[in-house]
């Protein structure tokens, strides 16, 4: 479904992805793990299509197409989802509203008939139902005076309705309690199916207890030092960073 050839990528100059390679096919989910500054959220935005930074060279094919020529607008609309580490606030922007055009216009492009507004909130809640969020949060603002966990929940909410292909979640469990943690979790294990696939990009592998990720990687300095299956987040949860980069000598 989705792979990285040899990408590097650098804002203003300076390197941040030094060679990044990453095959995901169907139905698995890759937890990607690294300390602050080593590149996670700079592959995440770069892969959602966000124009700030300066690809060099590689490739990132999504079903046989490279997305590094499609606008940020052409992926969503291709199913590439992204959950941001600090969601947006969007004052004046009702929730219903936003999430009903979000998902008509993907069911356009899919040639697919769009819902009328009886049908959306029927569809709707029962999404909401899954993050354990109520048909009250339909009526504010886009995350406006939302918790940290409310704002990741409406984030996984999202992906539930867009029905993206792949979906890649960036430090969605950051500043999250443990029940708002399992919400998460749950909302991910919900959506996974052999045709969608998952990147998780975590600090901590407490989420992953619960995801059951195929493979993890671990990203430092720009590039992927080491993968491997779940037990290699148990070993970075239980050493830290400092062992892995003096055994490859960064």
């Amino acid at each position: 479904m989705f792979e990285i050839k040899n990408l590097t990528a650098s804002i203003e100059g300076k390197a941040i992805l030094n060679g990044i390679n990453l095959k995901v096919n169907d139905g698995e989910l890759h937890a990607i793990m690294g300390p602050n500054g080593s590149g996670k959220s700079t592959l995440a935005h770069i892969i959602a299509g966000r124009e700030l930074y300066d690809i060099g060279k590689g490739t990132i094919i999504f079903k046989g197409k490279n997305l590094i020529e499609m606008d940020p607008v052409e992926r969503a609309l291709e199913g590439v989802f992204m959950s941001y580490q600090y969601p947006a606030i969007i004052p004046g922007v009702n929730l219903a509203y936003f999430l009903k055009a979000a998902v008509n216009a993907v069911r356009k492009h899919r040639g697919e008939t769009e819902m009328d507004a009886v049908d959306f909130l029927d569809f709707i809640k029962q999404k909401l139902a899954e993050v354990k969020m109520d048909e009250s949060y339909l009526k504010r603002s886009v995350n406006d005076g939302f918790s940290g966990g409310e704002k990741k929940r409406n984030e996984i909410l999202q992906m539930l309705a867009l029905d993206p292909s792949l979906a890649v979640l960036d430090e969605t469990d950051s500043g999250l309690d443990i029940d708002a943690v399992k919400i998460v979790a749950n909302g991910v294990n919900k959506f996974r199916r052999e045709d969608r696939a998952v990147i998780v990009i975590t600090h901590y592998q407490r989420i992953l207890q619960y995801m059951s990720p195929d493979f993890v990687h671990v990203l430092m300095d720009g590039r992927i030092v080491r993968s491997g299956k779940k037990n290699l987040a148990e070993e970075l949860e239980d050493k830290g960073y400092n062992w892995l980069r003096e055994k490859e000598s960064l």
